[in-house]
C-alpha cells in the first residue's frame, strides 16, 4: 500500500462517451429500421390482400335485363352491368325461374377475350384461341380447360315476369356518379 499512497487510484476505463452514443444510436437506427420495415411490409400484405381477395356479400342491387317473354329457349343476350363489364345471359329451360336463365361474364378468363354463345354447338365460344365452356360456364376446350378456367357467373332473380341481374351496390353507385360528374 505504501506504494500507491501518493498516486490516485485507477480505476478501470469505461468506454468514451462518443462510443457508448455510436453504440446507441446504431441500435436506434436499427430498431426504428426494422419496425419501419414490419409495418411497410404490413400494410403492403393488408392493401394487396384486400386486392386480391376481395370481401365477398355485401349489398346488392337487381338490375333489371329484360321481361322473361323476351328471351327465349336456347336465345342469350349481351348485358353490360352499371360497372361497365359485359355480361351474356342465356335462357336454358322453358320455366319462368331463376334456374332457367344463366348470367356469365362474356370475358374469357385466359387472356381476356370476348366470348359468344354458340346455340347450335350449346356453349359459349372465345374466338383468339378457341376455348370453349359448356352452358354452365366450365371449361371443355383450349387453354381455359388445361387451366380450370370458368366464366364469372352473375345470379338472376325472376320477379313479376321481371328477369333482374344481382350486382354489387358499389358498382350501381359508381356508374351513377359517373353520370352525374
Amino acid at each position: 500500500m505504501a506504494e500507491n499512497e501518493g498516486q490516485p487510484e485507477q480505476r478501470p476505463q469505461r468506454p468514451q462517451d462518443d462510443e457508448r452514443s455510436d453504440r446507441r444510436g446504431f441500435i436506434s437506427a436499427t430498431t426504428l429500421a426494422v419496425g419501419g420495415m414490419a409495418c411497410g411490409y404490413g400494410m403492403l400484405f393488408y392493401c394487396g390482400g384486400r386486392y386480391l381477395y376481395p370481401a365477398n356479400g355485401g349489398a346488392v342491387s337487381h338490375q333489371f335485363v329484360c321481361t322473361v317473354d323476351q328471351l327465349r329457349v336456347g336465345e342469350a343476350m349481351p348485358f353490360t352491368l352499371p360497372s361497365g363489364a359485359k355480361v351474356v345471359i342465356a335462357r336454358q329451360a322453358e320455366e319462368d325461374t331463376a334456374e332457367s336463365f344463366i348470367a356469365l361474364s362474356s370475358v374469357c378468363p385466359h387472356l381476356g377475350c370476348q366470348v359468344h354463345w354458340e346455340a347450335v354447338n350449346d356453349r359459349f365460344f372465345c374466338p383468339c384461341h378457341n376455348g370453349a365452356f359448356d352452358a354452365s360456364g366450365a371449361p371443355i376446350e383450349g387453354p381455359p380447360q388445361k387451366a380450370n378456367q370458368h366464366l364469372t357467373r352473375f345470379p338472376l332473380l325472376v320477379q313479376d315476369n321481371l328477369l333482374m341481374i344481382a350486382v354489387p351496390m358499389g358498382s350501381v353507385e359508381i356508374a351513377e356518379a359517373e353520370e352525374q360528374g
